[in-house]
């Protein structure tokens, strides 16, 4: 396996955050908070799988947080992280990974810059560490009162995900089982290795306790006064028509007296609204990650491509405004299908139906739609990102 492999974290209970569940599973910006975390790996180009640690107890709470994501199965974690992120690591042997990249089921605002960044630094080391330098004076205490002021030069906050090369890590978690060390990194220094410190980001902040959580929303939000901006894109793709009992439109199977010709299933409206929001994003195109060269996406299911486009979306701590699509064709008549067009695409984007817009035109006879040669569609989306800069 040429990527990496993501493994979150979240088998813990949190004791400190209080609350009925388990604080990965309370509710962050309509998901729980579990999933944002798990979507920025699962929209990741270079993550080639995304697995979780969970408590047993949680499969449903899981369940909800890992819904519409593509995820590996999770795994029972264990007495503790430490022994969470070795059984993790333990069920990836069969994949052999190269890399994998450990994460906290916590942290859910990371940033796909992070993950780059550690990902880039694995390509010179064998461990790197997301962090950010300490800023704030430090003082020691003893019996509440300051007894050391502690130079804060050379000290850095560590956050996650901690990447590593895959083999090397395994056998130091291995090696350090009972331990109970509270990071990957100090597994890894304990076993020799080199870790190397890149720079992390101040909004993939740690929730620990209900104010964290209020942060984090607000952040999501645009609340707490992280500066947002609204991008918009447009999606054009076409078909031709061949042999076959129907097209598929929307997520729709509909049936007709042709079919839709393609290396998917030909679905051009999902490949055009795939397209708008990659563009949105100015993420390239659907080419660019579903190469039609590539014999794994013959045949496939096109709500693949558009998941996967949303992941992106929430990868980047962002949120789809709406989005509005048009079907070119004379036949077959859209009309009486056009609600669940609206109802399938809502349900792939987790959207509220009136977020979601689907017309249907014809050209009037004109051109190779008006002579029945094929289908055309045309797509937009509107996306509420956080700015860079």
């Amino acid at each position: 396996m040429e990527r990496a492999v993501a493994l979150v974290v979240a088998a813990g209970r949190g004791e400190r955050f209080g609350g009925a569940r388990p604080k990965q599973y309370e509710t962050l910006a309509g998901r729980p908070l579990l999933h944002h975390g798990l979507a920025a790996f699962a929209g990741h180009p270079a993550i080639a799988g995304v697995r979780a640690v969970i408590h047993p107890d949680d499969r449903a709470l899981y369940e909800s947080a890992a819904e519409g994501l593509a995820l590996l199965d999770p795994v029972p974690g264990g007495a503790n992280r430490q022994d969470s992120a070795r059984l993790g690591l333990e069920s990836l042997e069969e994949l052999a990974p190269e890399r994998v990249l450990i994460h906290d089921g916590a942290r859910p605002l990371l940033p796909a810059e992070v993950i780059d960044r550690v990902l880039q630094a694995l390509d010179r080391t064998r461990g790197a560490v997301a962090a950010l330098p300490v800023t704030d004076t430090l003082k020691r205490e003893h019996d509440g009162m300051i007894a050391d002021t502690v130079a804060r030069q050379g000290l850095w906050r560590a956050q996650t995900p901690q990447g590593f090369h895959y083999p090397a890590i395994l056998a130091a978690h291995r090696a350090a089982a009972g331990a109970e060390l509270t990071d990957d990194a100090a597994v890894a220094e304990r076993a020799g290795l080199p870790v190397a410190l890149v720079e992390g980001s101040p909004r993939n902040l740690k929730v620990t306790t209900p104010e964290d959580l209020a942060r984090a929303e607000a952040i999501l939000t645009g609340a707490g006064g992280g500066a947002q901006e609204t991008r918009s894109a447009s999606g054009f793709d076409v078909h031709r028509f061949g042999p076959g009992d129907h097209v598929n439109l929307c997520g729709l199977r509909i049936p007709h007296d042709r079919a839709l010709l393609g290396h998917s299933d030909a679905d051009v409206a999902l490949h055009a609204l795939t397209d708008a929001l990659l563009g949105a994003l100015g993420a390239g195109d659907i080419g660019l990650h579903f190469p039609p060269t590539d014999p794994r996406w013959r045949g496939a299911d096109s709500a693949v491509f558009l998941r996967n486009a949303n992941e992106r979306v929430a990868a980047r701590g962002g949120r789809i405004v709406n989005v509005d699509v048009t079907v070119i064709c004379e036949a077959p008549k859209l009309a009486p299908h056009r609600a669940h067009m609206v109802a399938r695409l809502a349900e792939l984007l987790d959207l509220a139906p009136e977020r979601v817009n689907v017309k249907a035109t014809t050209t009037e006879g004109l051109g190779f739609t008006g002579r029945g040669e094929g289908i055309a569609a045309q797509a937009s989306a509107t996306l509420c990102l956080p700015r860079r800069g």
